[in-house]
């Protein structure tokens, strides 16, 4: 996402007026000369709309699979517990005959009373005892089930109910997040050639303002090279270099191609270490910590609303799956407006004698708008 493209534009002396009015939203630009200002505060809104509402799309998803363990889980106590009542029924059923075919015999009282053996028959009494209390015991049984049986009955109703409510939810924010793709390329197929160049000048110069400020700052404390990552976090930023060059797909948790926080789960777990699936949750569940402190295979997390995260490389910069369209790449840690920073394994202790992984060619190019047609989960990336 072009996260810095809004703070490009205000910060700009000739092009400061233009950022006091936004865009209408979903307009559709005529083709022709525009100023460069307005082009690229319409694609800032377009992409940073798209990427929040696809990370919306991702909670879901996580949701929406939480629901179908349950709903399993519930399908299957059900089934035990249908089974048990089976069990009990033919328990009781079998008791039943029993006491039917033997009315006709004398009490345990009065074959006490006639008996030539008294201890003989207190000892049958004990047995008669111990039937009835197994038999007692098998309709507690019985009812207990039949009842736990109807309440897992209406949990896994309402479970099922639940999937299939998050199910239309998740659909409907696939078409919106679809949406704002397609807004995204009506902007950029309505561009000149003269206009594409003019923007990825415009981004490129930006980008290299905009870290030479936040460095400027002392944000990282004043040494941007950081300091060494612990032995998981080496092992996932080990994994997210490999991955440079793969393309950004919205929803995508590799092997083949990410979104953002797709890319920072993913690495993570090759780590050994289960984190959030969207960058909100990994801001709002993981270990908060100062930038002066960052230290490779750390997140950066962006934007008031933590809509989008990369993973800290060290001296100043990070790896990401920046937007649609784009690929994994190495970027300035300032390429987006920084929110601040989590550490999957607060407990890591830093790694001795680490040496940073090597970055393939093309690992930092320039800038990268995001042309060509972006696509939903699931669908084949000819690119």
């Amino acid at each position: 996402m072009s996260g810095t493209l809004l703070r490009w534009v205000c910060t700009g002396a000739a092009l400061g007026a233009l950022c006091t009015t936004a865009p209408p939203a979903h307009a559709a630009p005529a083709p022709g000369e525009r100023p460069v200002a307005e082009l690229l505060t319409d694609l800032q809104r377009l992409y940073r709309s798209a990427e929040e509402t696809s990370e919306t799309y991702n909670a879901t998803e996580e949701k929406l699979k939480e629901q179908r363990a349950r709903s399993a889980g519930l399908d299957r106590k059900l089934a035990k517990a249908r089974a048990s009542v089976r069990d009990s029924r033919g328990d009781a059923g079998r008791f039943a005959r029993q006491q039917y075919q033997g009315t006709g015999t004398l009490s345990p009282y009065l074959r006490l009373l006639l008996a030539r053996d008294p201890q003989r028959a207190l000892d049958q009494g004990r047995v008669i005892r111990r039937v009835a209390a197994e038999r007692a015991a098998t309709m507690r049984r019985l009812v207990g089930g039949e009842k736990r049986a109807d309440d897992l009955a209406g949990a896994a109703k309402r479970a099922l109910a639940a999937q299939t409510a998050l199910a239309a939810r998740q659909k409907k924010q696939r078409d919106e997040v679809d949406g704002r793709l397609r807004d995204v390329e009506e902007l950029l197929s309505s561009l000149t050639v003269d206009e594409l160049a003019a923007l990825r000048q415009a981004e490129e110069a930006g980008t290299a303002e905009a870290q030479r400020k936040f460095l400027a700052s002392g944000a990282l404390g004043g040494s941007p090279a950081g300091r060494p990552p612990s032995r998981q976090g080496g092992t996932a930023l080990d994994y997210a270099v490999r991955q440079i060059g793969r393309p950004y797909k919205w929803g995508a948790e590799g092997p083949e191609a990410f979104d953002c926080s797709g890319l920072t789960q993913r690495a993570w777990a090759h780590a050994g270490r289960e984190i959030p699936r969207t960058s909100q949750e990994q801001w709002a569940e993981l270990r908060r910590i100062p930038l002066t402190k960052l230290r490779p295979g750390d997140l950066v997390v962006y934007f008031p609303k933590a809509t989008h995260v990369a993973m800290y490389l060290g001296d100043g910069k990070v790896v990401q799956a920046p937007r649609p369209g784009s690929r994994v790449k190495v970027s300035p840690i300032a390429a987006n407006p920084v929110l601040g920073a989590v550490r999957p394994d607060p407990g890591g202790r830093a790694m001795h004698g680490y040496t940073p992984p090597k970055l393939p060619a093309g690992a930092t190019s320039g800038s990268d708008l995001g042309y060509g047609r972006t696509q939903a989960p699931g669908a084949t990336d000819s690119r």
